[in-house]
């Protein structure tokens, strides 16, 4: 028998670091749990859901002996949540059972053994190592990953891509109809490698990166990349397939630019996107000396029309575009203005950003 007293938030805030890969619906009824590992007076939880594996270690008062079992994560969250803070808990593990006493509270759980938990084996050496800030990846990540793509049967677009160089860091994202890169400059000694990351990866990655200066190694492995950050190991198996090649839809050459004040379009755009049909989401872009109108219209002959004074003084342009795309971009860029650089009527829109120029979004016009 091993038994472990520990504090509450002890136990559960690493419990729901990790407890975001565990699949709800599994064929595996063990990739619902977590794994729980003890020895001395560290606790390590473990949850995997095959291709992503996520480890959160932690200190607890001294325990008996080393031992590891699994239980159902979701069942030992939702206990831990309803215990009061602060509260002493004990686990005692027996007879395929997790006893958990907490005051006058007493659960028993059902485990399962841990030589049968999954675990994703290191595959081979790093060949890429890099170290940055929690808060830089963060943003850098947070940047592009609203234009991955979602059950794409193009499966390398459900995901973002990695590139790394002795230039620096970069990630792209797109879903076939817009398109977001960032580089984060660094001077590295690091070969050039690019790998696609898995969408759900990428969205807890950015989930538990910190927002300080404190360091994340990066290695790139076989067909892995590791993250480790804080108490955190994080790996996960990277996508099979080609990305596609995002600088040739990156357009060059537009004479068509405007300065607008971020905040300014966004909630235009939110006002104008009301009325605008539920299916197609499509509003129109009507440019004239000076003048942005942006017009959107239903099914029920509902209109809605925003205009913005813009320094603007090229021919007139009538251009449509998918309104959540550009309210994506628009939330998640922190620039207190945007540029927008158009071609026709019938070529995409590249915005930057005049602060960041590390920074570009393309978006794919629409026939409304």
């Amino acid at each position: 028998m091993t038994s472990i007293t520990v504090q509450r938030d002890v136990l559960l805030l690493p419990l729901q670091s990790v407890s975001g890969v565990v699949e709800r619906r599994h064929t595996l009824p063990i990739l619902s749990n977590v794994l729980l590992e003890i020895q001395g007076d560290q606790l390590t939880l473990t949850a995997t859901d095959l291709e992503l594996q996520v480890a959160s270690r932690t200190e607890t008062a001294a325990g008996s002996g080393d031992h590891a079992t699994t239980v159902s994560a979701r069942k030992l969250q939702d206990i831990l949540r309803a215990l009061p803070d602060g509260a002493a808990i004990a686990l005692d593990l027996q007879d395929k059972r997790l006893q958990i006493k907490a005051g006058k509270s007493k659960f028993s759980l059902q485990t399962l053994p841990a030589q049968d938990f999954p675990r994703l084996a290191p595959s081979g050496n790093a060949t890429a190592v890099l170290e940055l800030g929690q808060r830089d990846l963060k943003q850098l990540l947070a940047l592009v990953q609203y234009a991955m793509a979602q059950q794409d049967i193009r499966y390398y677009l459900n995901g973002l891509l990695m590139s790394l160089s002795p230039a620096g860091l970069t990630v792209v994202a797109t879903d076939g109809h817009r398109l977001a890169l960032a580089t984060l400059p660094l001077e590295i000694d690091v070969p050039k490698v690019e790998v696609i990351l898995p969408r759900k990866a990428v969205l807890e990655l950015v989930k538990l990166l910190g927002e300080g200066d404190a360091k994340t190694r990066i290695e790139v492995r076989d067909n892995q990349v590791a993250f480790i950050f804080g108490s955190i190991e994080f790996v996960t198996k990277v996508v099979d397939g080609r990305f596609p090649d995002y600088q040739k839809v990156i357009p060059t050459g537009y004479r068509k630019h405007f300065v607008l004040d971020r905040q300014t379009l966004q909630q235009s755009l939110q006002r104008a996107a009301i009325l605008s049909n539920e299916k197609f989401r499509g509003v129109r872009w009507v440019l004239t000396e000076n003048s942005l109108r942006i017009v959107s219209s239903n099914t029920e002959q509902e209109e809605a029309e925003e205009e913005l004074e813009i320094p603007y003084n090229d021919e007139p342009l009538d251009v449509g575009f998918n309104v959540t795309y550009l309210l994506d971009v628009l939330a998640n860029v922190s620039s207190a203005q945007v540029e927008c650089s158009l071609g026709d009527a019938n070529s995409s829109m590249l915005l930057t950003l005049p602060d960041n120029a590390q920074f570009q979004y393309v978006v794919m016009p629409m026939r409304i």
